[in-house]
């Protein structure tokens, strides 16, 4: 404790503040014994007036021979003030702890928020090393597992934006990096000689490497990489305590990186899947138009449980085989259960001249499987022959196929069937057709005929209106029935919710034939 008076002279101190202030006696001025923002404090408390009004709120802080001291007055009635003098040193190291810890935790809250913004594997390797070089590093690379021989490799320096690159070389040839790469511990920076490290880990204009940490990025079951981060020669070397943040924050980089790169496989999975399920583009094949168009049941889905191939015959001449079907239930798993029926329809091609067969031999395919489901399906054998278009139509459980004939009549094909994958023994019956030059077949799923929209929003499209809307088309191309009905069923049905939609024509396009060279040979057809 020290007692000044109000001219500034000190009055009394104890022994403690002896060994504060080692000139500070009875009768020495304030100001020659003690700091400056002592001084101004105890002026500012002993002078009356409005400039002397201090801030007495809580007590007052500065440094008394380079360690931090915190000062608490107390105005005695002669004027005179005591100090009270305590060494603050303690507390100051904790409220500097504390926000560092607060400073950490907000950066590792912005670093996840960052990081699990996207499931994009460059970005996040982007943001790892742009981070890790804003506040922990001078520079910071980001090293994701070698592809063969090549490393890929994001830079980046303080201030700077992050660059990809792609290094051919040996990560045990580095100290530390091999051992991240497989996930082991991190080699402690004290035992990596900056002296060591290779051209590829500095960045261009970085200058003298002053110390180096390389810690892994641990990821789900397998590494996601390795963080290199890097100081200048005139930065301060890393502590311990910084090394253990930086493990800190690859463990969340690791995280998402891994999260990342498991979405891009299981994305890339998924595309050749979905390539696989969807529909084909059909087109004109040995001389008859083919359309389709397909639309699941739900707009954010690709896929579902309708489907439709066309398979070109083998030998020119030959009927190509078309398949359109319904498979009961929405979906991914009703999806599955199509392309399993569509493989089977391929293998079983050499049959392709039997419809009865081939359902048969699904029927039994889809009884001995796992799936619950059943499905209907329509076959349709077309060759063309002359000007005209042959068809065979057979039927296992499904709308029978409609044919719209040059002056607007539609018909319906006379064949029917057992549903496919329900019960051991099914029938089914084939009806035989022909095109004529502009008419057409059209093959479609229920979802057409049973989609619910209308004025009151519960009416069915239904049968009626199918070939009220159909008989419009005589004579127009594939494409553009396909086009018509998918419109009208759009239209009917608004943002309403419905079944898998799908549509396949059969057309004979109208044509001129040219006569063979030889008069013996088939001769060709022009449009």
């Amino acid at each position: 404790m020290l007692i000044a008076d109000a001219r500034g002279a000190v009055v009394r101190c104890n022994e403690a503040v002896g060994l504060v202030l080692s000139a500070a006696v009875p009768g020495a001025l304030l100001a020659d014994v003690a700091p400056a923002w002592l001084c101004a404090a105890h002026h500012a408390l002993s002078v009356p007036g409005p400039h002397a009004a201090p801030d007495t709120e809580g007590p007052l802080r500065g440094d008394i021979g380079g360690r931090p001291f915190e000062a608490r007055p107390t105005v005695r009635e002669d004027g005179s003030v005591a100090w009270w003098l305590v060494d603050d040193t303690d507390h100051q190291l904790v409220r500097e702890a504390l926000h560092t810890e607060r400073e950490r935790t907000t950066f590792l809250a912005r670093a996840s928020s960052a990081l699990l913004s996207s499931l994009n594997l460059g970005r996040c390797m982007d943001v790892t090393a742009q981070m890790a070089a804003e506040s922990l590093a001078d520079a910071a690379l980001t090293v994701a597992p070698a592809r063969g021989e090549r490393l890929p490799v994001v830079t980046c320096l303080r201030g700077g934006a992050p660059a990809l690159s792609t290094v051919t070389v040996d990560p045990d040839d580095v100290p530390g990096l091999g051992e991240a790469l497989r996930g082991f511990p991190p080699v402690p920076s004290r035992w990596i000689d900056p002296a060591t490290a290779p051209a590829w880990m500095m960045p261009e204009g970085f200058g003298p490497v002053g110390s180096i940490v390389i810690t892994p990025l641990p990821g789900h079951g397998v590494p996601a990489g390795a963080l290199i981060l890097l100081r200048k020669a005139e930065t301060a070397a890393f502590r311990d305590e910084e090394e253990v943040f930086a493990r800190l924050f690859a463990a969340r980089a690791g995280a998402a990186m891994s999260a990342a790169r498991l979405y891009s496989e299981q994305s890339a999975i998924t595309d050749v899947l979905m390539r696989e399920l969807l529909p084909p583009v059909l087109h004109q094949i040995s001389g008859v138009d083919f359309a389709g168009r397909y639309r699941p049941s739900a707009d954010h889905e690709r896929i579902g449980g309708d489907f439709y191939d066309v398979h070109p015959a083998a030998v020119e001449g030959e009927p190509s085989l078309v398949s359109l079907g319904d498979v009961c239930g929405k979906g991914l798993e009703a999806a599955v259960l199509t392309g399993k029926i569509r493989n089977t329809l391929h293998a079983l091609l050499p049959l392709a001249d039997d419809h009865q067969r081939m359902l048969g031999l699904l029927n039994s395919a889809l009884l001995s499987s796992h799936h619950t489901r059943f499905a209907t399906i329509v076959l349709a054998s077309a060759v063309r022959r002359g000007n005209t278009v042959d068809l065979k139509l057979t039927s296992g459980g499904h709308p029978s196929p409609l044919i719209i004939r040059a002056d607007g009549t539609v018909e319906e094909a006379d064949t029917h069937g057992t549903l496919i994958g329900a019960i051991p023994n099914i029938s089914a019956t084939t009806a035989a057709a022909s095109l004529a030059p502009g008419e057409s077949c059209v093959l479609y799923t229920d979802g057409i005929t049973e989609a619910k929209g209308g004025p009151m929003g519960d009416d069915l499209f239904g049968e009626e209106r199918l070939k009220r809307a159909l008989s419009g088309c005589a004579g127009m191309p594939a494409e553009g029935i396909v086009e018509h009905v998918q419109m009208l069923a759009a239209q009917w049905l608004g943002n309403r919710p419905h079944d898998d939609m799908a549509v396949v024509v059969i057309s004979a396009p109208r044509t001129h034939h040219l006569s063979a060279v030889n008069g013996h040979t088939r001769g060709r057809f022009t449009a």
